[in-house]
């Protein structure tokens, strides 16, 4: 399980395998659409076939900046959403001249239109493949509870608080506030304090040319070998191989 601090889409070409996410789990197929809200867990997992799709990531505060609120209601939970061949195909060009667009400007006109675009035919065309049976992890009771350290993940790259402090610092008992982080986010609070970073680190490789010994010190990793340590046990390669894989894509691409 994992997650992001961007709302993510991931529009497959290809696929075979099993979605979990905050409403419980459902069998992927070829031309599915899933939905991931920021900070929410969820998972995939996938046959040894052959597979393709496109992720888009955008910030959550998009939606608010560009006013898209009819768009912005429907995005409020995890879901697995399906739509007809017609509109797929449409969806599919859209898909690549945004990436073509994002090569050229990510943050163009061009970029922001072809996303909202998107944003818009998806909101009106998909329809979750099975009923919503539970809440956006928002709306999770003690959420709220929660909500001043959950701020510091979403404004920082990383957070160092020790259990004690944030657990002060949502005026909880250490032992409490353990259990309702658990119980809202599906993972113990050091284990989503050191994924933070490290999906941060992700960014920054693909997003930047800091070099890896300047990316783990700017994420407060003890030394770059532990974070080198770290990164393969989450991703499966080393940052140097993850950021080697992205430049030949881009570069195929």
């Amino acid at each position: 399980m994992h997650f992001h601090e961007v709302h993510e889409i991931i529009i497959f070409e290809q696929i075979d395998g099993i979605y979990f996410y905050s409403q419980g789990q459902s069998q992927l197929q070829d031309h599915d659409i899933v939905f991931t809200p920021s900070m929410e867990t969820h998972d995939f997992e996938l046959e040894d076939k052959a597979k393709s799709w496109f992720i888009i990531q955008f910030l959550p505060a998009f939606l608010t900046n560009e006013k898209l609120h009819n768009v912005e209601a429907f995005f409020q939970q995890g879901m697995h959403l399906r739509m007809s061949a017609e509109h797929f195909k449409a969806l599919s060009t859209q898909v690549k001249w945004l990436h073509e667009a994002y090569q050229q400007d990510p943050q163009g006109d061009k970029s922001n239109t072809l996303l909202k675009l998107i944003l818009l035919w998806i909101s009106e065309h998909a329809k979750p493949v099975q009923s919503v049976k539970s809440q956006g992890i928002n709306q999770t009771q003690g959420y709220e509870r929660l909500l001043p350290v959950v701020e510091l993940f979403k404004k920082q790259s990383t957070v160092e608080l020790q259990l004690e402090q944030a657990a002060d610092l949502c005026h909880l008992s250490p032992s409490y506030f353990s259990r309702l982080f658990k119980s809202v986010f599906r993972c113990n609070y050091s284990e989503y304090a050191n994924r933070h970073k490290l999906y941060n680190a992700a960014r920054m490789l693909s997003q930047s040319k800091m070099s890896i010994t300047d990316i783990a010190f700017e994420l407060n990793f003890s030394t770059p070998s532990h974070f080198i340590a770290l990164f393969k046990k989450q991703f499966g390669v080393t940052p140097k191989k993850y950021k080697m894989q992205l430049e030949q894509r881009l570069n195929k691409d």
